[in-house]
């Protein structure tokens, strides 16, 4: 029965990994949307949303059957309440994806205001704190998941240069508005990406530790 659990629970972690590695995958398809203008790949952002979307539904029902079947304790049980509550942030992170992707397309449209460094920094940080996360999970990390929650200090100070930037344009002329309310918007959309993305790594000391 032992051994049956253990198969279970990788099962459940590897599926929440796989949710974090399409969350992954899609931030540089929604950059190319943003930064290339290319719109056509907004409808791949929106598939694989809908994968993430999908994983979610299947760990959740696994996570209960587990509960209900192998009634786990002590770390078994903090894994499948790890998975749980990461599951919401995790399928969060996509949807703001897909928003990025679509104000990009919107975007699309009209020349564009000005190239977006510091946004594209941000995807990068993101795609990089995305992948540090994973490997933490992985390896039953603590030290790689503070990491990662660290690298979202970045993202922040990334996002309000962003959004001084935009109040500038804005300021310089009205027909910059338009324009600006859309991007600070992305900004906002990846900065909460960021903050979703601390959350999971904030659990993982405590399924390790049993120490919040």
């Amino acid at each position: 029965m032992r051994e049956i659990l253990e198969q279970d629970l990788n099962a459940v972690l590897s599926g929440a990994l796989e949710m974090l590695a399409t969350v992954e995958q899609m931030l540089p398809v929604a950059s190319a949307v943003l930064n290339d203008r290319d719109a056509r790949r907004l409808d791949e952002v929106r598939a694989l949303d809908r994968e993430v979307d999908a994983q979610e539904l299947r760990l959740e029902a696994e996570c209960l059957r587990l509960i209900a079947l192998h009634q786990p304790v002590a770390r078994d049980l903090r894994l499948i309440a790890l998975v749980l509550k990461s599951l919401t942030d995790i399928e969060r992170m996509g949807d703001y994806t897909v928003h990025v992707a679509e104000d990009g397309e919107a975007l699309s449209h009209a020349p564009p205001l000005k190239k977006y460094v510091n946004l594209t920094r941000m995807i990068e940080r993101l795609q990089e704190m995305a992948a540090a996360l994973r490997r933490a999970l992985e390896n039953r990390n603590v030290e790689g998941a503070m990491a990662a929650h660290q690298m979202d200090e970045e993202v922040d100070d990334l996002y309000e240069q962003v959004q001084r930037e935009l109040v500038t344009y804005m300021l310089e002329d009205p027909r910059n508005i338009s324009k600006s309310l859309i991007l600070m918007r992305v900004g906002r959309s990846l900065e909460r990406v960021g903050d979703h993305m601390e959350n999971v790594a904030e659990r993982v000391q405590y399924w390790v530790t049993g120490q919040h």
